[in-house]
Formats: structure tokens, C-alpha cells, sequence
């Protein structure tokens, strides 16, 4: 048990989220996009939300400035998270501009409005939980888009449900947040996404 709860940190990681929106958005989208495109989009997103931030944090760890994947303390979290906001910046003004796919341009706005939210605290010192961040404003975009596309996502949102729960299991059984932590968290993930859904739903 000990070694599946540590594991469900690792296989669900932060850095895997805005990928995992993108996927299901192109999964269950009606509308015809060129596979052309949609190619392009994910191997742009492949690498910019996946690869440069490892390759980033290796660095990161080779100059000494992070310990851990998981960013066990504000200060190591400060230079990551200002990266991150500056790929998503990136992503929203060359990938996906609203006037291509106006719902991933939202969902991106919200990604980095809660990284702004998450990189303040840490300056503040507090540690709002990354992981509930990502998995929760994920979870919120797709309700938004079973409402927008009419269509039933029951499966899928009763199994993210059972992530989020398993995430926060994961992270106070080791030890990585508090119960405050991790709620702070959930809703910085969740409020931006639910503030924009006005702008394309």
C-alpha cells in the first residue's frame, strides 16, 4: 500500500495535466479539426509542458536550485513555477491563440493564472499542493466541456473524482502537505477554470 500511495504522486504528476486536457478536448471535440493540426498542437504541447520542464529541472538540479520532482519547499518552487508561467505564456500566445481553438486558449489562461496564484504563495511561504492544483483544474475542464459539447463524460469524471481523492491520500500519507494545503490547492486549480468557463462556454 505504501509503495502504491508514493506511486500515485509520481504517475499523476502536475506536469502531466494540461497534456491530459489537451488529449481529451481532441478526443471528444465534434468539430473537424485537421489530424494535421491536432498533431502539431499535441507535439508542440508534448514538448513545451513536458520535456523543456524536465530538461529545466535537471538544470535546475545541476545548479543546485531543486532537490526533488516534487518541489518540497517554496523556496524551490519559486524558479520553476515563474518558468512555467513563462511556457504557458508562450503556449497561449504561439500554440493556441484564441482565434484557433478558443477552449484550450481558455484552459491554458487558467493554467497560468493558478501558476501566478501557486508562485505568490510560495513567496508568502505557504505550499499549496501543485498536484491538487493540476488535477483539479483538469477535473473542471472537462465538466465544462461535457456541458459545452453535450455529452456524457460520466465515466470519465467519476474516475477523475476517485484521482483526486487518491492524490490527496497520496500526498498527506507522505507527508508532502497539510489538510489546508491541499485545499488551497484544489480551488486554485478549480476557480480559474470556473471563472473562465463564462468566456466559451
Amino acid at each position: 500500500m505504501n509503495w502504491l500511495l508514493k506511486s500515485v504522486s509520481l504517475i499523476f504528476h502536475p506536469i502531466l495535466m494540461p497534456l491530459l486536457g489537451v488529449l481529451f478536448y481532441f478526443s471528444k471535440s465534434p468539430r473537424f479539426i485537421p489530424i494535421e493540426i491536432i498533431q502539431a498542437k499535441i507535439i508542440s504541447l508534448l514538448i513545451l509542458t513536458i520535456a523543456l520542464p524536465i530538461l529545466l529541472y535537471f538544470l535546475l538540479k545541476n545548479i543546485g536550485r531543486v532537490n526533488s520532482i516534487y518541489l518540497n519547499t517554496t523556496k524551490e518552487r519559486l524558479i520553476p513555477l515563474f518558468l512555467n508561467g513563462c511556457i504557458t505564456l508562450l503556449i497561449i500566445n504561439r500554440v493556441l491563440p484564441p482565434t484557433e481553438i478558443i477552449e484550450l486558449y481558455y484552459f491554458f489562461v487558467g493554467i497560468l493564472i493558478s501558476t501566478l496564484a501557486c508562485f505568490i504563495l510560495a513567496i508568502l511561504k505557504f505550499k499549496a499542493s501543485i498536484h491538487m492544483i493540476g488535477i483539479a483544474g483538469v477535473t473542471m475542464f472537462y465538466i465544462a466541456l461535457s456541458i459545452h459539447f453535450s455529452i456524457n463524460v460520466n465515466g470519465t469524471l467519476a474516475l477523475m473524482f476517485i484521482l483526486i481523492g487518491a492524490i490527496a491520500t497520496s500526498r498527506l500519507h507522505v507527508k508532502a502537505h497539510s489538510n489546508i494545503e491541499l485545499l488551497i490547492g484544489f480551488f486554485i486549480g478549480l476557480v480559474p477554470q470556473l471563472i473562465l468557463v463564462n468566456y466559451w462556454l
